[in-house]
């Protein structure tokens, strides 16, 4: 226990000797972080924040799997372990993340090789069902965790965003070398091992179910109905060259027979083709514009109900003018200190957003992964949070998971699905990295064409 402490420690104090030496300029032993932030680049700060971010899915890996942990607290405050929990979704994100910092010159290529084989062998060992994986297991063993006392099996959405990942790698790494194309080959077979169709109760209903367990079956009862985070379900669903869903299970379930458009509804002068479960409100938490967009690239994206850039876009801006104007004056909020999303909150974990669940707290990953559709608001939340902020929510993974001005509240803990989507989605807002490789794809282009969609 002493040696994790010194660890934990080193880790913490680490960053904040690197910014002192880093701002050495041969007269001034050392500034503080303010002084540093405005001398940094736009290009350098991303590239500073890309780093730490990165850093999580890298050197804080669950060591023998290589996949995600699901949460790291800096302050200590969790069960002891939780420390061996990996996430199936955040791995997804993390596997991504780990070609941006190999294209971004933090790791080599052949250093991602070696994680990306752990990673996989750890997928192909680890509990399924029917090819699905469950939303959290144990890193050592690849058992599952319950994540309630119901959802003890397999998790579809999880396994989506896990696939997402996997399908990007796979991409990345099919022309390379005979090393490379044989962990290419080894992730399409654990693709074609996912039976999507499994959760229409296989084929008997037009709507994916969220959920099934091999002590309870179908008894969540969870159907995936759009707008929210889990289009890219269906995406893949749709494209599966095995278990395929047909086209009428995503009009019918996740756009509710037409019911998911909107017509003639804004907040704040934008516009939003999709309503939430037929709910009509400003708009909803802010990772529903991420966690599916990671590889899925919506900037052309567009089906029988509605154009996902302009929802996805107009949704931060609804955040953004919302924050502007604060009708609750929480300190802080601000046109440089926006976004509300699902995360740790003063009180548990909440899925934050305007006019509804708003209790003070701004999410960094909302508005930092939000960068391809709001570059110049993003980017001033990213200067406010560096440069006012740096002491309280800066740390060895970048920027803590959630904050609040409002309460003094700065927890030093850490999210692996809001970790990710902020490496990813910033360097799809720099160079369409991930969306490139994602699209490359076959199978999601005529998964894509199969549901109506154009891209």
């Amino acid at each position: 226990m002493k040696h994790q402490t010194k660890f934990l420690l080193l880790l913490f104090i680490l960053p904040f000797f690197l910014v002192s030496i880093i701002a050495c300029d041969g007269e001034t032993s050392e500034r503080d972080a303010a002084q540093v932030s405005e001398e940094l680049s736009d290009a350098d700060l991303l590239d500073k924040v890309q780093y730490a971010t990165f850093q999580y899915f890298w050197d804080g890996a669950e060591p023998h799997s290589g996949m995600a942990r699901e949460r790291y607290h800096l302050d200590g405050d969790y069960p002891q372990d939780d420390r061996d929990v990996v996430t199936a979704g955040g791995s997804g994100f993390g596997l991504m993340a780990i070609i941006v910092g190999v294209e971004r010159g933090f790791i080599t290529r052949e250093e991602a090789v070696v994680r990306f084989e752990r990673i996989v062998n750890f997928l192909e060992t680890a509990e399924r069902y029917n090819g699905v994986w469950p939303h959290w297991m144990y890193g050592e063993t690849g058992e599952t965790r319950p994540f309630s006392n119901l959802d003890d099996g397999a998790d579809i959405v999880e396994t989506a965003f896990l696939v997402q990942g996997l399908l990007t790698v796979r991409q990345y790494l099919r022309d390379g070398s005979d090393r490379e194309a044989a962990i290419a080959d080894r992730i399409d077979t654990l693709w074609r091992e996912v039976n999507w169709n499994w959760h229409t109760r296989n084929g008997e209903e037009n709507v994916l179910l969220w959920h099934w367990s091999p002590n309870h079956d179908f008894e969540m009862n969870h159907p995936i109905h759009g707008y929210d985070e889990t289009l890219i379900a269906y995406v893949l669903a749709a494209a599966s060259p095995t278990f395929p869903i047909d086209p009428e299970v995503y009009h019918e379930g996740w756009a509710r027979g037409g019911d998911i458009a909107l017509e003639n509804h804004e907040a704040y002068g934008y516009s939003l083709p999709f309503s939430h479960n037929g709910a009509v409100e400003y708009s909803g938490p802010l990772f529903w514009a991420h966690y599916s967009y990671l590889g899925l690239d919506p900037r052309n994206l567009e089906d029988d109900y509605g154009n996902f850039w302009d929802n996805n876009r107009n949704h931060s801006l609804i955040h953004y003018e919302y924050a502007k104007e604060n009708p609750n004056n929480f300190a802080g909020y601000g046109e440089d200190l926006w976004g509300l999303t699902a995360s740790y909150s003063v009180s548990g974990y909440r899925a934050h957003k305007p006019h509804g669940d708003d209790v003070g707290v701004i999410t960094p990953t909302a508005a930092l992964s939000s960068f391809p559709y709001t570059p110049e608001e993003s980017m001033k939340v990213l200067r406010n949070l560096y440069h006012n902020y740096y002491d309280e929510m800066f740390g060895p993974y970048g920027f803590y998971d959630a904050m609040s001005p409002e309460h003094d509240w700065y927890p030093q803990r850490y999210l692996a699905i809001d970790q990710g989507p902020i490496v990813v989605m910033i360097e799809n807002h720099r160079s369409g990295l991930l969306w490139d490789l994602f699209m490359s794809s076959e199978e999601i282009q005529q998964g894509l064409d199969r549901l109506g969609f154009t891209y």
